[in-house]
């Protein structure tokens, strides 16, 4: 799909629902983020309503008359294919990546998969099932795992249900806690290092942020509660490590079939250099402290500016409704 633009006058885009909120423990997260997507369109003269399928249902979309969708929703029921598979089912354009892309990029075992099968650098990892997990099980995974881990529910964001572990006790405590939001845990060996995000917008890197946090690990308290935690942009990197970073970056989110914008996190090992990814978000916050829009800001592209190239995706993916549209303006 091209992205190239299509759109000059903000009214073309038609009757725009920002689909925010949703059922998800992102939700209000999603909230403030759909506020702002909101508010950035209004700004821009586009005729923009906010939807929230746990308020208003998901029939507000096809009854009311929309023309596309700027998704907002973020974790299961947003980035996980479900309201991708709605609104196609229902010949509404939408943006960002597509339900295939969505359902993989949402599940943190598949993606995985995905990128060691295609030579791509990621951590060392185990999976567990939801249950008691007995203390000589977790004695021998640690050991597996160099004695401390990362545990992860695989189909949550924002850091949520995830803890570090380095003894069988914590371990036992940290998966009981995880398995509150999943059936399948994740243990991934814990990296020593910084932690990067690579903002995606049309297919390309935007300059790398450097995050820092004194939390233990960059947590949902350090991501929207925290006054502490630092965000470098530019990372000071060199320019060949921004390069490289970028390359891998693009290389990451196309093989998942990602589209028009996200955001690719990576760990680097400070003992061995290596760039590890971690996962794609496909809708990425949108808050005052979110990472796209810093990124984007220091390419010169404001948040109204950000919004509407996201918008832009929408009429990629389906210029068909697009002419339709056109058509039943008389033009």
């Amino acid at each position: 799909m091209s992205l190239n633009k299509a759109i000059t006058d903000p009214k073309d885009y038609g009757k725009v629902a920002v689909v925010y909120g949703g059922f998800s423990a992102e939700r209000e997260i999603s909230l403030i983020s759909g506020n702002a997507v909101h508010k950035a369109l209004i700004d821009a003269g586009v005729d923009a309503h906010k939807v929230d399928p746990k308020e208003d249902g998901l029939n507000a979309i096809t009854e009311q008359g929309f023309h596309r969708v700027w998704n907002a929703l973020h974790g299961r029921g947003g980035e996980d294919g479900v309201i991708q598979g709605f609104l196609e089912l229902n010949n509404i354009s939408y943006t960002g990546s597509g339900v295939m892309a969505s359902a993989i990029t949402m599940d943190k075992l598949r993606t995985k998969l995905l990128w060691s099968a295609q030579n791509l650098p990621v951590a060392k990892h185990r999976m567990v099932r939801t249950g008691e997990l007995a203390l000589d099980e977790a004695q021998d995974l640690l050991s597996e795992l160099n004695g401390c881990v990362m545990v992860k529910p695989i189909r949550e964001g924002s850091s949520v249900g995830m803890a570090r572990a380095d003894s069988p006790e914590l371990l036992q405590q940290a998966v009981a806690e995880a398995s509150k939001f999943d059936d399948e845990i994740m243990l991934e060996q814990w990296i020593k290092g910084e932690e990067y995000t690579v903002a995606i917008l049309n297919g390309k890197a935007l300059p790398s942020i450097r995050v820092m946090t004194p939390h233990t690990f960059y947590d949902f308290k350090a991501k929207y509660n925290s006054k502490t935690t630092e965000y470098h942009c530019p990372s000071g990197l060199s320019a060949n490590e921004e390069a490289e970073l970028a390359v891998i970056s693009e290389k990451a989110f196309r093989s998942l079939d990602c589209f028009g914008w996200g955001r690719v996190d990576f760990m680097r090992d400070t003992t061995t250099s290596e760039w590890l990814l971690l996962e794609v978000n496909t809708v990425p916050g949108m808050t005052e402290s979110s990472l796209v829009p810093k990124a984007a800001k220091v390419k010169g592209i404001s948040f109204k500016e950000l919004v509407l190239k996201v918008l832009d995706t929408s009429v990629a993916r389906d210029s068909a409704l697009f002419s339709e549209f056109k058509s039943e303006k008389g033009e």
